[in-house]
């Protein structure tokens, strides 16, 4: 049998058998993801659709600058939070350096300029459809986001499986910031990082 065969039937023998580590990876994997793309949807798609609607001296260096964030390497994203939350960091007393917590504010900074771009192109579209009718009626800015985000709903989900997919499949900055904790911060992704490894 070779190794390729010897991997699925270890896999499949794993998860027919519904081992507890498994679970647990899985089930922390899931809650750090689930919980970075909702604050990254949270934060950014109100930002992304404010950019749609505002117009103000450098709001295009902002929108140049979150579209350059989308290829921000997860390394850098996780050197730069161990250098905050080391103990020597200026966060360093919050004790957050390989906890799950530091792996939801890595996976939170890769995922909220996904859903910013996302957010923000189409809302700049139905803007321009609809901005005259918004001011006419005296929307306020929130209420002219409330009214884009009903319009383009399809967007805001976009963005929440864009920002998910990014999150689940991130490896770099968590394992930085997670250090791969047997059954304290092992994601799918460490895991298999791990296991290749060896």
């Amino acid at each position: 049998m070779n190794d390729f065969a010897r991997s699925v039937a270890a896999a499949l023998t794993l998860i027919g058998s519904l081992d507890a580590e498994l679970i647990a990876i899985v089930g922390l994997s899931l809650r750090v993801s689930l919980t970075a793309s909702l604050i990254g949807l949270l934060v950014g798609a109100p930002f992304g659709a404010w950019l749609a609607i505002s117009h103000f001296p450098g709001r295009q260096a902002i929108i140049v600058l979150t579209n350059a964030l989308l290829g921000l390497p997860p390394v850098v994203v996780g050197l730069g939070l161990y250098l905050l939350l080391s103990r020597s960091g200026p966060l360093g007393s919050a004790r957050l350096l390989f906890t799950p917590t530091a792996m939801v504010i890595a996976q939170t900074l890769l995922a909220t300029p996904i859903v910013v771009a996302l957010v923000h192109r189409p809302a700049s579209l139905l803007w321009a459809e609809y901005a005259d009718l918004a001011r006419m009626d005296g929307l306020s800015s929130l209420r002219s986001i409330c009214l884009l985000f009903a319009l383009g709903g399809a967007s805001l989900l976009t963005a929440f499986l864009a920002a998910f997919g990014r999150a689940i499949a991130e490896v770099g900055a968590i394992i930085v910031v997670g250090g791969n904790i047997r059954g304290f911060t092992r994601t799918m992704t460490t895991a298999i990082a791990l296991e290749t490894s060896k």
